[in-house]
């Protein structure tokens, strides 16, 4: 299946910018399950300083804002060939070790209520079988509702709640697999859906290391595994690792964000 992605950050400041700097993984790569048929970023009020690969193999730009910018544009599309591989990725690449992926960090960190949950979750049998029961659990304790959490927003604090988005899902399930000493990362990417095309915003979803699988993808949110439907972007231990766009500026201006994003066949 070819999926067709135009996404497009504007940020308008409404005083001038004295200087800014944004990282960008906009680029996905070809691996198991997609490949790269055409893909371009452009930057209208910034210029590329450098493009290059983080520790999690993320294809990472930077891009530094003119001087005094008021208006950044950046725009990403392209067309994706994807097949689904029931959501096994396969083996590990890059130069992060795995047992990096163990690691909790501020959005993961697991509190009483991940822990009581983790708890919760009994024993299917094998391992796999284990993962998309927790990962029901985790959907059932956190009703997907847009508008009440942050990206900043620690999956303790959504499962506390009982209400979140795709991140806070995902956060939880990474929290909880950790803690059984099983690798796990953070993946941000695209959803093609049903009949929508106009999107708010891009889609995120855990992976967890699982012996002679390799890394297997799980979508809380929508209860399935990754399949043919799915675009990656980027890895990373969680959502401010691998968020598509993540920048600072330097003076006391207000911003405003819009994004236009199109998913399609």
């Amino acid at each position: 299946m070819q999926i067709e992605i135009s996404h497009t950050t504007t940020y308008k400041y409404d005083q001038p910018v004295n200087y800014g700097l944004q990282r960008i993984r906009l680029d996905p790569q070809s691996n198991s399950g997609q490949s790269v048929k055409d893909w371009s970023v452009q930057v209208e009020g910034g210029t590329e300083q450098v493009r290059y690969r983080d520790h999690h193999d993320n294809d990472t730009r930077l891009i530094l804002l003119d001087p005094d910018c008021t208006n950044l544009t950046i725009t990403s599309k392209g067309v994706v060939d994807v097949t689904s591989t029931d959501g096994v990725l396969g083996t590990h690449v890059g130069c992060a070790p795995l047992w990096l992926y163990l690691a909790q960090t501020d959005l993961t960190k697991p509190g009483p209520a991940i822990r009581k949950l983790a708890k919760s979750v009994e024993d299917q049998g094998d391992l796999l079988s284990w993962l998309h029961a927790l990962s029901a659990a985790v959907a059932k304790a956190v009703v997907y509702q847009t508008g009440t959490t942050e990206v900043t927003t620690l999956g303790e604090e959504a499962l506390i709640a009982g209400k979140g988005v795709c991140q806070d899902h995902a956060h939880i399930l990474i929290s909880i697999a950790r803690l059984n000493d099983l690798p796990a990362r953070y993946v941000s990417g695209y959803l093609l859906m049903d009949g929508i095309i106009e999107q708010e915003a891009g889609h995120g979803w855990a992976e967890v290391y699982v012996d002679n699988l390799g890394w297997v993808g799980f979508d809380v949110s929508n209860g399935v595994a990754p399949d043919g439907r799915y675009v990656r972007l980027a890895t990373g231990l969680d959502y401010a690792d691998a968020a598509p766009i993540h920048g600072l500026r330097m003076g006391h201006g207000k911003e405003d964000l819009t994004v236009a994003l199109q998913v399609q066949q």
